[in-house]
């Protein structure tokens, strides 16, 4: 039996074990998958040893990138790694984010605030790229590449449409937490995308919401980067 997991800490929020292994069960596929909540990666090449491919979720998406022997030239141009396949490192998050968030562009929507610049925002900047649109990013530390959350004006908010919170905040067991945007700014020409898929409607998606916003949450986003990273694995399983 190949096995299959997920690493990351927290992952109490976690989907993917259910996901596959409801898909294991539904299409007879000889395989299991467990989640590994990890404190770090000090036993990762143990680990890379036991099973034939893993998710990687917060906070390693960056730094497994040091302990794999090859990485995809799309994940290498993300900067970031979500699926690990014999030791060789893949990206299948920006596949995820621009599947799911496709069907609710409208042709007004050209321009996006990215909240946070981690591993998930540069999978949704190579996604957004892609489908052509343009992003500024918005961090808790501004940069020159990054505004703050306190830059935010009425005036950023028009010239954005789309906002996209690519921060692990209002996630499960955390579902208060909220990222620092003046959503008493928000109208319904604004899409709120929340990459966070547990709690289904997060404080994020509540505050748009009430301002009657587009909002679309990350359920999508993991089923269809998980069923990218199983077109990667399932050679294993022929």
């Amino acid at each position: 039996m190949n096995k299959y997991g997920i690493i990351g800490k927290p992952l109490e929020h976690s989907y993917s074990a259910l996901y596959f292994t409801d898909k294991f069960t539904r299409e007879h596929i000889d395989a299991e998958y467990q989640a590994y909540e990890i404190n770090d990666l000090t036993n990762i090449d143990t680990l890379m040893q036991e099973l034939c491919g893993f998710n990687v979720t917060h906070p390693y998406k960056q730094t497994i990138m040091a302990h794999l022997q090859d990485i995809d030239p799309v994940a290498k141009e993300i900067g970031a790694v979500n699926v690990v396949h014999k030791q060789k490192g893949y990206n299948t998050d920006w596949i995820g984010f621009m599947q799911s968030i496709a069907p609710y562009l409208t042709e007004n929507d050209k321009h996006a605030l990215l909240l946070g610049t981690g591993g998930a925002s540069k999978a949704v900047q190579y996604a957004l790229q892609e489908l052509g649109l343009h992003f500024t990013l918005v961090s808790r530390t501004p940069t020159d590449n990054a505004i703050g959350y306190n830059d935010i004006t009425n005036h950023t908010l028009q010239q954005h449409s789309v906002i996209v919170n690519c921060t692990p905040l209002g996630m499960l067991p955390n579902v208060d937490s909220l990222p620092p945007i003046p959503y008493h700014l928000l109208t319904p020409a604004h899409l709120l995308y929340d990459c966070v898929y547990n709690p289904p409607c997060t404080a994020f998606l509540n505050e748009g919401k009430k301002r009657g916003t587009r909002i679309v949450n990350g359920l999508q986003m993991l089923q269809m980067q998980a069923n990218a990273a199983w077109d990667i694995w399932k050679e294993d399983n022929q």
